[in-house]
């Protein structure tokens, strides 16, 4: 068996579905729109720069549905997945799980969005299992708006990707071929772990490293 992870945004969606789910919420009229989209494009841009603290964003993005009861959350979930995600998926990323799936491969979404918006994108791709950002909840159940262990974010995703395979008594020297797909240099330490990485729509940085190392390049929405 090889192992297979995919990072989500701009890898297997052609977009950030963080910021794209800020977006929603601001046309939802859940908030100040203005105000909103500047912290929100704000994160997006230290994201980017690779100088994103994790733990602030996650109480940022996380502070409008938190306060909802778990049928306003759903009707939420529900709401941003038919109007954003399902018209964004692209047949040749579906394909491209679906190549992996069908070689056999152990597969998993390795990626530094949140689960609660992520969870449902996976099941939209027909992937179980999904390394996101895990949220505390209170003793209630209710989303606190602080991050649950060690977060799917840089150096993190190995330690995700190594703790999850331990659950199965395995680790990444077990497989064969260990194929990682990412578009970010935020995610090169896991890249460099992989025995096949794969620059997915990379970004400019990204593609630059990937052409120095000789890795490859896919542009799987051109």
């Amino acid at each position: 068996m090889n192992l297979c992870l995919f990072d989500l945004d701009h890898t297997l969606l052609p977009f950030d579905s963080d910021h794209e789910f800020g977006e929603f919420i601001i046309r939802r009229g859940l908030v100040d729109a203005a105000a909103y989209r500047a912290t929100n494009d704000g994160f997006y841009q230290q994201y980017c720069e690779g100088t994103l603290v994790l733990a602030d964003y996650i109480r940022f993005t996380t502070s409008v549905w938190r306060q909802m009861d778990a049928k306003a959350q759903e009707a939420l979930q529900q709401g941003f997945m038919e109007e954003v995600i399902y018209p964004a998926m692209k047949p040749q990323a579906l394909e491209l799980v679906e190549q992996h799936r069908h070689q056999g491969d152990l597969i998993a979404i390795v990626t530094a969005t949140n689960e609660f918006v992520t969870r449902p994108i996976a099941d939209a791709f027909n992937v179980d299992d999904l390394l996101a950002v895990e949220l505390v909840r209170d003793t209630e159940g209710r989303v606190t708006g602080e991050i649950a262990g060690i977060p799917s974010f840089r150096e993190g995703k190995i330690a995700r990707v190594e703790q999850w395979l331990a659950g199965q008594g395995r680790q990444l020297g077990d497989f064969d071929r260990v194929s990682f797909y990412s578009d970010s240099p935020n995610d090169l330490p896991l890249l460099e772990r992989a025995s096949d990485p794969v620059a997915t729509n990379p970004s400019p940085a990204l593609e630059s490293v990937a052409r120095e190392r000789g890795w490859r390049i896919l542009k799987l929405f051109e």
